[in-house]
């Protein structure tokens, strides 16, 4: 019994290695709770509504938001260089000192008076925008990682149901303020996101099989991270606008649903139960992407389901109100809507960086396409507001969806024909150096990435 706790001992602390089983379910389970818990600091308060209220002339939720965002967006505009230059031995700090930033910025939305408690949150914002790359920054770059993102990357979808129905019941059966809440929820999540923090700091680095399978993950200066935009710009291009209008139409739906739907007529718990249902379907779908071991095939994949996705969320848009119960049409939402979103915040750029070699990391990326997207939500909250203030939620989020979808269809459409047409590119590189080398060869044409 004691030489086997003294072997689990060295694996946890990374002296020796372990199955690849017991390192997913390690540390894709300490991910997703890590996550999870930065959505417990972030999300609670989309569960009040504030009916009646407002700050300087604007309906006060849609206040808080904003003004959250502005925080969270900047965040994302300095995370750009910050994510991509982190060192790994100051990961552990940002991420307890994010989190402590965080909850304080909630204990003063609760202790300040209406409206000043307000500019509060643009600290929220500002602590957790980058919470999602540091964390991610502890899996990438292993033959595991399709299984650890996936893991990872439902949170999302999974917390953001739990954030409201613990929100929800934390108002309705507790009795606690519209106020008090976030900062009540967020007393827990505080000291157990820091635990969690400590806990990845122990995973393994990755070991040679993994930098031989995946290609091993650098920081990235100005220069480099320009260089490698120009290098793949139609691409990115397209994947970079598709995203800011997800990311728009995602966090319109998770801010302003109890809005959009009349949440008076369901349980407090209907949001968690839903989302976990979406959760274990594209746990599964990712899970099985993970198997693939041609990465173009994996990219081919991922941007097939997105456009089938968001295409759905067309159809459904079209179709006569009450064609669809609350709980139908919130677990279609959610489930059409995070399988194109939840591609790009874990698999897709993962495999990207790998099936071309790129020396990078998939922190760029992410934090790159949730900077472009959360600009295009801060945007459209001051349309809304100021220009659409008399179209009611549920009309504005149904108009929305019709155009975003459509958008992403070609947009995801285009990305793989892109993707087609450089791999044909190369292949003729390939071959015109070969043939003024003197040395074609059939074998040599092979360049598909794997």
């Amino acid at each position: 019994m004691n030489q086997k706790l003294y072997q689990f001992g060295r694996q946890i602390s990374g002296k020796e290695s372990m199955p690849d089983w017991m390192f997913i379910l390690w540390a894709g389970g300490t991910a997703l709770l890590s996550y999870s818990l930065v959505y417990a600091l972030r999300k609670p308060f989309t569960a009040a509504e504030f009916a009646g209220q407002e700050v300087f002339g604007m309906d006060y939720k849609i206040a808080v938001s904003i003004v959250q965002l502005v925080g969270y967006v900047m965040a994302k505009m300095l995370g750009i260089k910050f994510i991509s230059e982190l060192k790994p031995e100051n990961r552990l700090k940002f991420i307890v000192g994010s989190a402590a930033l965080s909850e304080a910025s909630l204990l003063l939305f609760a202790l300040l008076p209406a409206p000043y408690n307000v500019g509060a949150l643009f600290f929220n914002g500002l602590s957790l925008g980058c919470m999602w790359g540091v964390i991610f920054s502890f899996l990438e770059g292993r033959r595991t990682t399709d299984f650890l993102a996936s893991i990872m990357g439902v949170s999302m979808a999974l917390s953001s149901g739990v954030a409201k129905s613990v929100g929800l019941y934390t108002l309705n059966t507790l009795g606690v303020s519209e106020f008090w809440m976030p900062a009540c929820i967020g007393a827990i999540a505080f000291p157990l996101l820091s635990f969690l923090g400590w806990v990845m700091t122990r995973f393994p680095d990755p070991t040679p099989a993994d930098i031989a399978a995946r290609s091993p993950r650098y920081t990235l200066n100005g220069k480099e991270r320009m260089s490698l935009f120009r290098k793949f710009m139609p691409l990115l291009l397209l994947l970079f606008g598709a995203n800011l209008l997800l990311t728009v139409l995602r966090d319109i739906k998770e801010d302003f649903i109890v809005c959009i739907i009349d949440v008076s007529t369901i349980s407090s718990w209907l949001f968690a139960r839903l989302d976990a249902i979406a959760t274990l379907i594209m746990l599964a779908v990712f899970a099985l992407l993970g198997r693939t071991r041609s990465h173009r095939t994996v990219l081919g994949i991922l941007l097939l389901l997105s456009t089938l996705g968001m295409g759905a969320l067309v159809l459904i848009a079209g179709c006569p109100e009450g064609t669809f119960t609350t709980a139908t049409w919130l677990f279609m939402q959610t489930l059409c809507l995070d399988i194109a979103y939840l591609s790009f915040q874990t698999i897709f750029f993962e495999r990207f960086i790998a099936c071309y070699k790129i020396k990078g990391n998939v922190g760029f990326f992410i934090i790159t396409i949730d900077f472009i997207g959360y600009v295009g939500t801060l945007f459209l909250l001051f349309f809304k507001e100021f220009f659409a203030a008399q179209i009611d939620w549920h009309t504005f989020y149904n108009e929305m969806t019709v155009y975003i979808g459509i958008f992403c269809c070609v947009a995801f459409a285009a990305s793989w024909g892109y993707i087609q047409y450089y791999r044909n590119r190369q292949k003729k590189t390939n071959s015109e150096e070969l043939e003024s080398a003197g040395s074609f060869t059939s074998e040599k044409l092979n360049v598909e990435c794997i």
